[in-house]
């Protein structure tokens, strides 16, 4: 199997092609509803849920960097921000071309499960500590992965100025997350993380059985985009707020990162070292700052 047909968001007939093709966001599956003392039968929609295989080449090297359960669709972008959050990608021009898996033993037919990425070649990547044995699921991540030294042996500093929030846009964020919720709002089966402006305008948002493929999925459409860092926004993830989901918006740049539920402890440690303003338990005209509350208008 190789790839040899380039798609996804560097070619703009491939980003359809990605939509369009594999498995859907959601399936039909035959459920039977006990209620009280009845029961019938109906269909119900799930959240789909498949590995998602990532491989990387460089210097003619390939290797498995990972392998993830996750929603498909928008998978380039998935890949780009697990990349870009791996310290490996800065932007755009890191990733020389991505593509599906071509089974030719199968007359060609694309495998949707395999993403192959090659890098620039003025990448410097050691892409032989990518192989190793773990998989990533769709509840926790790499769980423990990451550090603060990590981090700052990736060259993040704290982040400083960012944007000053009136606390009405952070009230206004929860419905307009809600609102746009497209496959959650069929399946009940979904994490989103969503990207706004200061002033609470929705930029971006992504669905996904995994809170961090979410989150990898947004950053991921801002790299290919061009447009990070995310300095002037602020995300809101539709569960709690992790170590893990903290550390992608540290290395995306982003000053002010809101949840629905609790943080970790781990994740308020993270935001208070990186200067993320951190917000927690976001609802009913209530929320709580965790850290760095200058970012936020007194009332």
């Amino acid at each position: 199997m190789r790839a040899d047909r380039a798609l996804g968001p560097l070619d703009a007939s491939g980003q359809q092609r990605e939509e369009r093709g594999g498995v859907g966001s959601a399936i039909k599956a035959r459920v039977y509803v006990v209620d009280g003392d009845t029961n019938r039968e109906r269909f119900d929609r799930l959240a789909a849920e498949e590995p998602l295989e990532i491989r990387v080449r460089s210097a003619g090297e390939a290797r498995t960097a990972t392998v993830t359960m996750r929603t498909p669709g928008n998978d380039f972008e998935l890949v780009a921000g697990w990349l870009h959050s791996e310290g490996v990608a800065r932007g755009r021009k890191d990733i020389a071309r991505m593509a599906y898996c071509i089974d030719r033993s199968r007359g060609e037919e694309q495998l949707y499960n395999i993403v192959n990425v090659d890098l620039a070649p003025e990448v410097d990547a050691d892409i032989r500590s990518f192989e190793r044995s773990f998989f990533t699921t769709s509840a926790c991540g790499v769980c423990g992965k990451a550090g603060l030294e990590q981090l700052q042996t990736r060259g993040c500093l704290p982040l400083t100025g960012g944007p000053t929030i009136d606390p009405a846009v952070i009230y206004s964020l929860p419905d307009k997350l809600k609102e746009s919720q497209r496959v959650f709002e069929a399946t009940g089966g979904l994490h989103a993380a969503a990207l706004f402006d200061s002033s609470g305008d929705l930029l971006a948002l992504r669905e996904d059985v995994g809170r961090h493929n979410a989150l990898d999925k947004l950053v991921g459409w801002a790299l290919l985009g061009g447009r990070l860092p995310l300095k002037d926004h602020l995300v809101i993830v539709s569960g709690r707020a992790s170590f893990e989901l903290v550390q992608k918006c540290v290395m995306a740049g982003v000053p002010a990162m809101c949840a629905i539920s609790a943080p970790s402890s781990l994740a308020v440690d993270l935001a208070r070292h990186f200067g993320v303003t951190l917000i927690g338990f976001l609802r009913a005209r209530r929320f709580n700052i965790y850290s760095c509350p200058q970012r936020v208008i007194a009332p």
